[in-house]
């Protein structure tokens, strides 16, 4: 396997001279090819700043982000446009399709960008909702469509592309029990099948619990990692309400 992410020493400050905060705090990790990982922490811990960092949306103030071996720190505007197209696929907490389109045209809207063929994006757009289960919604629109089905949709179009490494913040947040357990269904699929590199934020211990490790951010800090190695999903899940009662807070929802 090769390393995919590498976050090396990275710092992320707000405000001025005279009054400065900052949200992360010299944190450092490497994702692997292959990798689900999860990250989790209190509300203003600073996970969705290290993820928002880390998608090249928000910039780090000092340290280093590496993803395929390119410092994406140091990107200027148009060869950052274009590597956040081609190395990074996105899945977000409301789903963020465009509701004019059908399901079929908002996955293949990505893949027109990149200036793919007609004949290949039929393909490819066919096969990856085969693979996610969503092939009779494709010529529907999103208000025709479950939050389930819609957060799937999103999904494919994130991984459609092959990107390098897939960034998913809160993905189950606006979802009920079912639909959550259907998605992360396919997250386990997409990445034992096709070894898609997951990097996901969620405060959900349930959640959590399917993805191979968990880094847990307090205080703009990595205050512990777990691995899940050869454990079940269940014995993972009771040792992540262990940190989360470590803690100090209420498993349900200090995430």
């Amino acid at each position: 396997m090769s390393t995919v992410l590498t976050v090396d020493h990275i710092e992320k400050q707000f405000g001025n001279k005279g009054n400065v905060s900052k949200a992360i705090n010299d944190i450092s990790f490497t994702v692997e090819e292959g990798e689900f990982v999860g990250i989790m922490g209190p509300s203003g811990s600073g996970k969705t700043t290290l993820l928002n960092c880390i998608s090249t949306i928000d910039r780090v103030s000092s340290g280093m982000i590496s993803i395929k071996g390119q410092d994406v720190t140091k990107l200027k505007a148009g060869k950052l446009e274009k590597f956040r197209r081609d190395e990074l696929g996105f899945i977000f907490q409301d789903f963020n399709l465009l509701d004019t389109l059908t399901a079929f045209e908002n996955i293949a809207i990505a893949l027109t960008i990149q200036g793919r063929k007609t004949s290949e994006i039929d393909i490819l757009v066919k096969e990856m909702a085969a693979k996610l289960e969503i092939t009779e919604v494709l010529n529907k629109f999103p208000y025709q469509m479950s939050g389930g089905q819609k957060q799937r949709v999103a999904s494919v179009r994130a991984i459609v592309t092959n990107p390098t490494l897939v960034l998913a913040d809160e993905p189950t947040g606006a979802l009920d029990s079912k639909s959550s357990t259907l998605l992360l269904d396919s997250f386990e699929k997409l990445n034992q099948e096709l070894q898609t590199t997951i990097l996901m934020v969620t405060h959900d211990a349930f959640t959590a619990s399917y993805a191979h490790r968990i880094l847990f951010i307090k205080d703009g800090e990595i205050f512990k990692e777990l691995f899940r190695g050869n454990k079940t999903r269940k014995e993972f899940f009771n040792q992540i309400i262990e940190v989360v009662t470590m803690l100090g807070g209420d498993s349900n929802n200090v995430f």
